[in-house]
């Protein structure tokens, strides 16, 4: 296993014991993130969302595999189980992660999933009516956006 091979392997593991301090530890200071729900953090944002989930991730399992990295950029298949506090949901979402690194540490991040299928599961009828809309999409990114800037303030 390379470094930055461990380097994955390091923040999916600080994921599963719901440290969010040790993940953004793994993060270059210029970090940039995106998914479908937090589009386009940079820097202290993105170790804040990661905080801010395993702070409030009660029931949260994370499992990894597939993980691949050379010395400019790496994969890794994640898949997250839990409930969602807003509806009191369950969610299982399967995500494909892309990284590319700088100085031993990751400086992009960009998780890849379906944001219809997370919104049926964590939404219910709303998600499954509007959740292949870009509408809706941008309402959700808006109000996850605002959740962050609340927790970071």
């Amino acid at each position: 296993m390379n470094a930055n091979e461990q380097l994955i392997h390091d923040f999916y593991t600080a994921f599963q014991n719901k440290d969010g301090a040790a993940m953004a530890a793994c993060y270059h200071p210029d970090i940039t993130f995106s998914d479908p729900v937090f589009v386009g953090l940079k820097g202290e944002q993105a170790g804040a969302m990661w905080r801010m989930l395993t702070e409030r991730g009660k029931d949260l399992e994370i499992t990894f595999n597939n993980v691949w990295a050379d010395d400019l950029k790496g994969k890794a298949h994640w898949e997250a189980t839990y409930t969602f506090s807003r509806t009191g949901r369950t969610v299982h979402n399967i995500i494909d992660a892309s990284f590319h690194f700088q100085d031993g540490k990751i400086i992009e991040h960009v998780d890849h999933f379906s944001f219809w299928r997370w919104s049926r599961q964590a939404l219910g009828m709303p998600g499954l009516l509007l959740g292949w809309t870009p509408f809706f999409q941008k309402a959700v990114q808006k109000q996850t956006r605002g959740m962050l800037g609340k927790y970071m303030e």
